[in-house]
C-alpha cells in the first residue's frame, strides 16, 4: 500500500500540514569535479561567496513574492519512490507578515497567514479555519510554527534574516560545477554539502542572485529521499496592503482547534524539503 501523507487522515491534518511541498537521457556522461581523494570537503572560496551572497541578498530584502513548485519523494515499505508535490505562491513583508496559497499535488487548496499577532490557516474545501495566537517578527513565526507546532514549511530557513549565517555555519562543502544556461537567466549551479544533506542550487548571475532551482539529498534518512523545488516570479521588495495577510473567515466558516500534529517515528520531516 502506497503510504499517503499523513495528513490526508483527517481536516485538522490538513489544516496543520498546509503549513508544511532524474530523467537521464542519452548522450555524453559529465561529472563535477571530484572530492579530493583524502575525502577531504571542498571549499572553494568563490562558490562560498556565491552561495551567501543569495542568502544574504533574499535576507535583506523587505519584502518579496516567488512562486515555488516542488515535489519530495515518500519511501514506501518496500523501497519503491512515491512523488508528490504542491505548488506554493508566497508573499512576504518584513518584519511580521508572510501569506501562502498552497496547491496540492491531489488538487487540495489551502492558505497561511501571519499578520504579527496571530498565524491563522485555512481549508476552503471544508469551510474551515484555525488560528493560533503568536506576537512577533516574521522569523519568530517561522520557528514558533517549525519547532512548537511541528508544522512543514519547505524552505523555511531561506525567508529568515538569519539565513545567510546558518548557511554558512551548516555548508561544509562548497564548489561550483557549472555555469548553467538553461534557465531564462544565465545561473551558476553549486554544489553544497553539510552533515545531514547534500545540496545543489542554481542561482541567477547578475544584480539579484535569486535561487532558480533547489535539490536536497537527506542522505542520513531511509532511502535519501529527495525534495525538488523551482523558484520562479520572483519579486524583491513588493509592496502589499494590510489586507493581504489579514483573514476574514468567509460565511459559514468554523473555527476548528489548532492541535500540533505528532511526526510520524519514520517519516524525518527534512523528506518534504524543510531545512532545519
Amino acid at each position: 500500500m502506497i503510504r499517503t501523507r499523513e495528513h490526508r487522515r483527517t481536516r485538522l491534518g490538513f489544516v496543520l500540514t498546509v503549513l508544511a511541498s532524474v530523467v537521464t537521457v542519452a548522450g555524453p556522461a559529465r561529472a563535477a569535479d571530484p572530492s579530493p581523494a583524502s575525502g577531504a570537503p571542498v571549499n572553494d572560496p568563490a562558490a562560498r561567496a556565491l552561495l551567501l551572497e543569495m542568502a544574504s541578498f533574499i535576507a535583506r530584502a523587505p519584502g518579496l513574492r516567488v512562486t515555488i513548485r516542488s515535489e519530495y519523494d515518500a519511501i514506501q515499505a518496500d523501497g519503491q519512490r512515491i512523488e508528490f508535490g504542491e505548488r506554493r505562491q508566497i508573499l512576504m513583508q518584513r518584519p511580521d507578515k508572510l501569506r501562502v496559497e498552497v496547491e496540492r499535488s491531489d488538487g487540495e487548496r489551502g492558505s497561511v497567514l501571519f499578520d504579527g499577532r496571530s498565524i491563522t490557516v485555512f481549508k476552503p474545501a471544508e469551510n474551515v479555519y484555525a488560528r493560533v495566537e503568536k506576537v512577533g517578527t516574521l522569523d519568530q513565526a517561522l520557528v514558533y510554527m517549525v519547532r512548537d507546532l511541528h508544522a512543514t514549511i519547505p524552505l523555511a530557513r531561506m525567508f529568515t534574516t538569519e539565513f545567510p549565517a546558518s548557511l554558512d555555519k551548516r555548508a561544509t562543502s562548497v564548489m561550483l560545477v557549472e555555469e548553467f544556461s538553461l534557465f531564462d537567466v544565465p545561473t551558476d549551479h553549486l554544489a553544497v554539502r553539510s552533515a545531514e544533506v547534500d545540496m545543489q542550487l542554481w542561482i541567477a548571475r547578475g544584480k539579484e542572485p535569486l535561487p532558480r532551482r533547489v535539490v536536497i539529498t537527506y542522505k542520513n534518512a531511509p532511502g535519501q529521499p529527495q525534495f525538488r523545488a523551482d523558484l520562479y516570479d520572483w519579486k524583491i521588495g513588493a509592496s502589499a496592503d494590510a489586507a493581504e495577510f489579514a483573514f476574514v473567515p468567509p460565511a459559514g466558516a468554523e473555527r476548528i482547534m489548532y492541535l500540533a500534529p505528532r511526526p510520524p517515528a519514520d517519516a524525518p520531516a527534512a523528506s518534504n524539503g524543510e531545512l532545519r
